[in-house]
């Protein structure tokens, strides 16, 4: 697979690749030439997200707990503490090519509840604006049982949801997935690409997990499902390469799972879906034309506004003449948009008094009815 046709790019790294097995340390070497690789795929424009393991495995090192150290909360401490040394690694490592990251600490909760789902999709869009890359993981310290995605793959697999990425690359221990265990059996053919997940498909995925880890296959076509829903590619590819970026631009030696549309089009064909409006807003003549050119619904063309709503949620569009004419998420809710509504963007601050974003709808996240 060319990546040169992946502009936005999520790659999970996971803790059985950064932690070395034998002493529960950073495995400096093979992150520093990863690093190198993304930095390429930096200088080729592409937009790169980070999703990485290894903040409790290298805790519980730090924090001298053994094996033993497994209750949640002994967890949640390890995290604690693991999170620095992984944040430090990423940033020295990144830095060295003048590269700036950011951490990004997600829970289940943040992206079921569906301000805070906003509210990272516009975090992480800005960092990735200001060519800066986000280090997610998930936020061990705070997340209960009920709350955790449990494994990585499943938050990368969200992430990549919630910003519309092209392709998730998956790095794992193994090529990719085989129609038996290589482990146990030799003769095992790799199997590189799938455009639908079947039961059989399912079957052949087998739970290998270390001692670091918490994911094994089936973790990985779970995540994979989830992305060829939502129009993104999944790549599920060995990490113990030397360049495994490398292998994935130049070889077939992985396993890709090909989704049937774009992300883009997959997202709005959900919006499209949805339907229970919340509220409504009416746009003036000019925003229903900039709309079908596909653009941002913005502040000054709006006239009046409809119902009660927050945040996040699903509103109507209405034309001057009263027809429905499309639908999205909003960035703000009814008495924000009452206070902004027909202000030009420099005026909105000083009458809101903040300034989250410049658009009522997201072009990405609006579709047109009519």
């Amino acid at each position: 697979m060319n990546l040169n046709e992946q502009k936005k790019l999520i790659i999970k790294i996971g803790s059985s690749l950064l932690i070395n097995e034998s002493d529960g340390s950073l495995n400096k070497l093979w992150l520093d030439n990863l690093v190198e690789e993304i930095t390429e795929l930096k200088k080729n424009n592409h937009s790169v997200i980070i999703v990485s393991s290894g903040a409790i495995g290298l805790g519980r090192k730090y924090l001298g707990f053994d094996d033993g150290y497994n209750r949640l909360e002994q967890q949640q401490a390890a995290a604690a503490s693991g999170q620095i040394i992984l944040a430090h690694a990423y940033q020295d490592l990144f830095e060295k090519h003048q590269i700036k990251v950011a951490q990004v600490l997600l829970t289940l909760d943040d992206l079921e509840d569906r301000t805070k789902y906003l509210n990272a999709r516009n975090t992480i869009e800005t960092l990735l604006n200001i060519y800066v890359i986000p280090i997610i993981n998930e936020n061990d310290t705070v997340a209960t049982e009920e709350i955790r995605y449990g494994d990585n793959d499943q938050l990368a697999a969200r992430v990549s949801q919630l910003i519309s990425a092209d392709c998730l690359i998956l790095f794992s221990d193994v090529k990719g997935l085989y129609d038996a265990n290589p482990k146990t059996h030799p003769d095992a053919q790799l199997i590189k690409e799938i455009d639908n997940i079947t039961n059989e498909i399912k079957y052949m995925a087998t739970e290998s997990k270390s001692d670091y880890g918490s994911g094994g296959m089936q973790s990985k076509i779970e995540a994979a499902k989830i992305c060829m829903n939502s129009g993104c590619h999944t790549i599920v590819a060995s990490g113990l390469l030397e360049k495994p970026i490398d292998n994935i631009n130049n070889t077939n030696d992985y396993s890709h799972f090909i989704p049937q549309e774009n992300p883009l089009s997959a997202r709005k064909k959900w919006i499209r879906g949805m339907i229970d409006s919340k509220g409504s807003i009416e746009i003036d003549q000019g925003a229903e034309m900039a709309l079908e050119t596909g653009k941002s619904l913005l502040p000054v063309g709006v006239r009046a506004v409809e119902g009660s709503f927050d945040k996040g949620e699903l509103i109507s569009i209405v034309s001057k003449s009263g027809d429905v004419i499309g639908k999205g998420m909003t960035n703000f809710s009814d008495l924000e948009i009452e206070i902004i509504k027909g202000l030009k963007t420099s005026e909105i601050k000083s009458k809101l008094g903040y300034l989250t974003t410049n658009e009522i709808i997201h072009r990405d996240n609006l579709v047109l009815t009519k």
